[in-house]
């Protein structure tokens, strides 16, 4: 069976019929695949079949989008809200965890569904967008919450919004004092590329705030000529890019992969941001990568790149309580001093022992 581009490239691919006709997946896995269909969305656009077709079936773009009857699979630790949204949501459509900080998730539509989304419990069409009432209660609460410092556009995909709907975010936004950094999380600018065109341009850049686009991509394939193309016309705007990407097994779980990704993005003038350890959400197991391993891409990581390409590996606290840098370390305490690491592993005293 082989991935039929011609016939399929043109629509996005959606049912478990749609993924079966175009050789995504074997004929016996449909029964599986509907169960799978019947809890969690699915959505894989043109240019990310495009990536399927050059990295194959089996390979790390079909892996992060494709349905899996492994999604069935739900491990004991395995929770709907890994993250604890709901505990720090005082109101529909905002989280807020950190006291300077809120996500307002005007929507909960994706361009793209990824298959260990933390918020698959949540996400998708059926989900829609927050109404005219449940906008202006989300706002208001911004409004009057001082230490609202930064405003994280999230969902959902806030980019999937059309430019009217989401400059009227922009301008309600712009108008609070208090708020002075917006930050827009997104998957568009790889999964629909076209969308970044120059009226949502210009809607982000009408902010008097501090605009940051942080980008979820995960391995090099995904960033296309037109994704990277998407990226530059929104660095040539002034818009500053950070990405966020998900350490997955079988996708990105080698250093090779990771250097190559990070470099890409660096050079596509995208500042990696986050290396997330992979939230625990319901049947995503078979895509876990251990700790201590993640950890230990991180040591080798460092040695290959300098530290604009190097992210912070975190983990955001099962239950709520925020993210934490796990990321390898390097120095511990000795007696009277420490004993520090270099990006080699070759351990030294530090202060140096006097001569």
């Amino acid at each position: 069976m082989s991935f039929r581009m011609d016939a399929f490239a043109a629509k996005t691919l959606q049912t478990v019929e749609d993924f079966r006709d175009a050789g995504l997946v074997a004929p016996e896995l449909v029964p599986a695949l509907n169960a799978v269909a019947a809890r969690y969305v699915a959505a894989v656009p043109p240019i990310l079949q495009t990536a399927i077709a050059e990295t194959g079936r089996d390979g790390p773009i079909a892996r992060q989008f494709v349905p899996s009857p492994a999604e069935l699979t739900v491990a004991p630790d395995e929770r709907g809200d890994p993250i604890g949204d709901a505990a720090h949501s005082p109101i529909k459509g905002i989280v807020h965890r950190y006291p300077d900080r809120v996500l307002l998730m005007p929507t909960h539509v994706c361009a793209v569904y990824c298959r260990f989304c933390f918020r698959r419990e949540a996400v998708g069409p059926d989900a829609g967008i927050l109404s005219a009432p449940e906008l202006d209660a989300a706002v208001a609460y911004i409004a009057r919450t001082p230490a609202v410092w930064e405003v994280i556009l999230t969902g959902g995909d806030p980019l999937v919004l059309s430019s009217r709907r989401l400059g009227d975010i922009v301008r309600r936004l712009d108008a609070i004092p208090h708020v002075r950094v917006l930050r827009v999380h997104t998957r568009v600018p790889v999964a629909a590329p076209e969308r970044i065109d120059s009226m949502l341009i210009d809607t982000l850049r009408a902010s008097t705030k501090a605009v940051y686009v942080a980008i979820h991509c995960n391995h090099p394939a995904e960033l296309t000529g037109e994704a990277v193309a998407a990226c530059a016309r929104l660095a040539d705007a002034g818009l500053s890019l950070l990405s966020q990407s998900v350490l997955l097994k079988g996708v990105n779980d080698s250093v090779d992969t990771l250097e190559q990704l990070m470099r890409t993005l660096v050079s596509a003038r995208v500042k990696p941001y986050y290396l997330h350890h992979l939230d625990l959400a319901p049947g995503t197991s078979h895509f876990r990568v251990p700790v201590e391993e993640g950890q230990a891409l991180m040591r080798a990581l460092r040695t290959r790149v300098s530290g604009l390409a190097l992210p912070t590996y975190v983990l955001d606290i099962p239950g709520g309580f925020g993210k934490v840098p796990i990321g390898p370390t390097y120095i511990e305490p000795a007696a009277h001093s420490y004993a520090v690491d270099d990006r080699t592993g070759v351990r030294h005293v530090y202060p140096p022992v006097p001569e």
